[in-house]
């Protein structure tokens, strides 16, 4: 597909404003400078011209308010020439001429020449032409000020150089076959409607930012070989009430002359939001009354010549309004979600493609590593890892630097220059070799495989890089649980090795308190609670209370809410010192091998957690499990 390119000005505005310039400099020329094409005339000292007249050497002499012209007699080098001089005030000098027979007189008031009427009927013109071509150029349209009312919208054009296909979209084979059927109808219609099926009118696109739902639309029009439209949700308003209505009905009856078509809107809930969000109906919000426009537009056209399908996007399904998502205007929503393992493999060969990889460069085991990356972050971190060849002076990109990139993506940067003292380096040693050990034994952790203490991001000092073996999609009540004391390893082993605790667990805690938060309110992991959601739902939060998560509950059930959360977050902080006690020689161990080497990795940190003992029962638990 290739953009067709409305910018540029066509060939007849360029000349008209070539000859606008030429003529505006050419009258200011004449303006400033009347007499610049005239030749000049010798002004002389006044003295001298008082001088030349008692000698009689004058003929004539011209007087103006502002200059003396004079003429001398032809009896010399310089007879007949003209002199100009600046008058003063000389009330005598009437006398003077008169004595000496000199022939003067006024100089004739000003003509209403050619060139004064010209200014005077075509300046005036021209200035506000400069001022209509400024608002011109300024709106970027081809209508120029007067398309404030019209679509902003891009149009796409079949060009098979840069047409998009399903072949360039992976990762999304489920959306792929919802969106096949409606390139079968716009490429045949009539083998649908010849039966009375009726295709949706729009296609709503839900998913995570990144995951290609703008590509899957351009897939879908470069698969049908139809005229696409695209345009963000922003682009529809403005600040002047009734424009984004007014670019809504352009926009579909731009679509209607081109059906069959598709209409795709990108960031939907930027003027689809639900209008009980606003707290009144019916009033002059502009986002509101482009909303109605979109749903009276949907309504209106019908199927038949007019094949126009409007396909959507949005990563917040939950803010838009219900007449929207009815059937009749947006009838389905095709999930494009992040993709799962042999999805990742798929969308790192596209995006390979590109660059120059080496022969030992497994895609599966990259693609194992990435788990919740989506489209856009794969495609980034080819990019990177090719970066990071580049800067090696390799030729090809290795596996190493897809590791490296993946390290940049999710930790940060490096920050060597940040330097820590010697206190502070075991501080953080100690702090990630008790996150790992912990993240050993817990179930639903993920692989720890990589341990470093060099600084990375904005603020870590250290960090321990887990990987999930699989794909997860549910997690237990023991994982999470686990989850929770791998969090909270490295603040434990500060208090086992120094006594003493430190701001670096500050992150850690935050995300232990959030998982719990989550496990009694909106999962129903409390046996005090029950199995109750106490968290609002995303549409009850976009509705009402965005500040506060929690229903309206009493104070007795919100002490319990923070009591269980308290119980739980306790509960995984002893479990990371029990386990961290039954293993301090091993912790002191590893602590002391990062200080020399800095990072641990591989199969050398493999063999060493692999030495990891679960933490002793107390007997009285025992016998009370038996």
């Amino acid at each position: 597909m290739a953009i067709k390119d409305q910018s540029r000005p066509p060939r007849s505005r360029q000349i008209g404003n070539v000859l606008l310039l030429l003529t505006g400099v050419f009258l200011i020329v004449n303006l400033v400078f009347p007499n610049l094409f005239a030749p000049p005339v010798p002004r002389v000292p006044y003295s001298l011209f008082i001088h030349q007249v008692q000698d009689q050497e004058v003929d004539r002499v011209s007087v103006g308010q502002n200059e003396i012209r004079y003429q001398l007699k032809d009896n010399g080098e310089e007879s007949g020439q003209v002199f100009a001089t600046t008058p003063i005030f000389d009330l005598e000098l009437p006398k003077r001429l008169e004595e000496n027979g000199i022939e003067f007189a006024a100089t004739p008031p000003p003509q209403n020449r050619w060139f004064t009427s010209l200014l005077g009927w075509v300046i005036p013109p021209l200035i506000f032409v400069a001022i209509w071509q400024f608002f011109i150029n300024r709106s970027g349209g081809p209508q120029g000020a007067l398309s404030i009312g019209k679509s902003k919208a891009k149009v796409y054009v079949e060009g098979e150089a840069e047409r998009i296909t399903f072949a360039d979209v992976a990762g999304v084979e489920e959306a792929k076959t919802e969106l096949v059927e409606i390139v079968d109808f716009l490429k045949s219609p009539k083998r649908f409607t010849q039966i009375g099926a009726r295709i949706p009118k729009g296609v709503l696109l839900v998913g995570p930012p990144g995951t290609g739902k703008t590509l899957m639309a351009k897939a879908v029009a470069g698969e049908a070989g139809v005229p696409f439209f695209s345009i963000s949700g922003s682009e529809f308003v403005e600040l002047f009430v009734g424009v984004g209505s007014a670019r809504v009905r352009d926009l579909f009856e731009q679509a209607k002359k081109q059906a069959p078509c598709i209409v795709f809107i990108d960031e939907l809930d930027a003027i689809g939001k639900s209008r009980a969000s606003s707290g009144f109906y019916g009033g002059n919000d502009e986002r509101e009354q482009t909303l109605n426009q979109l749903l009276t537009e949907m309504d209106g056209f019908a199927a038949g010549d007019e094949t126009v399908i409007v396909l959507a996007a949005t990563n917040r399904p939950e803010s838009l309004d219900p007449a929207l998502l009815r059937p009749g205007r947006f009838d389905r929503q095709v999930l494009v979600d992040r993709p799962d393992l042999s999805g990742r493999e798929a969308i790192l060969n596209i995006h390979s493609q590109k660059v120059k990889l080496d022969a030992t460069v497994d895609l599966r085991a990259i693609a194992a590593r990435t788990p919740g990356f989506a489209g856009a972050d794969l495609a980034n971190l080819v990019n990177e890892a090719a970066l990071l060849a580049a800067r090696n002076q390799r030729q090809t990109v290795m596996q190493e630097d897809f590791a490296e990139a993946i390290e940049r993506l999710v930790a940060g940067l490096e920050k060597k220059s940040r330097v820590m003292n010697e206190k502070e380096k075991t501080i953080v040693a100690y702090h990630e070799v008790g996150h790992a050990l912990v993240g050993a034994l817990m179930p639903g952790s993920g692989k720890v495989e990589k341990i470093s203490i060099i600084p990375r991001g904005m603020a870590a000092l250290g960090y321990t890089l887990q990987l999930p073996t699989e794909d997860r999609f549910l997690m237990d009540q023991d994982e999470l649980q686990g989850q929770i004391a791998t969090l909270l390893g490295g603040r434990s082993a500060e208090e086992l090795i120094f006594g003493n605790i430190t701001t670096g667990a500050a992150n850690d805690l935050q995300r232990a308190t959030d998982l719990a938060e989550r496990m009694v309110m909106a999962y129903g992991m409390s046996k005090v609670l029950g199995p109750l959601a106490y968290q609002q739902g995303q549409q009850q939060m976009f509705l009402g209370n965005e500040a506060n998560p929690r229903r309206m509950v009493s104070e007795q059930t919100a002490e319990a809410i923070d009591q269980e959360v308290k119980a739980i977050v306790e509960k995984a902080h002893q479990q990371a010192l029990d386990i961290l006690s039954q293993n301090r020689d091993l912790l002191e161990a590893i602590a002391s091998k990062l200080l020399a080497t800095e990072v641990i990795e591989g199969q050398n940190l493999h063999e060493l957690l692999s030495q990891v003992k679960p933490a002793e029962q107390p007997a009285d638990k025992v016998h009370a499990s038996v």
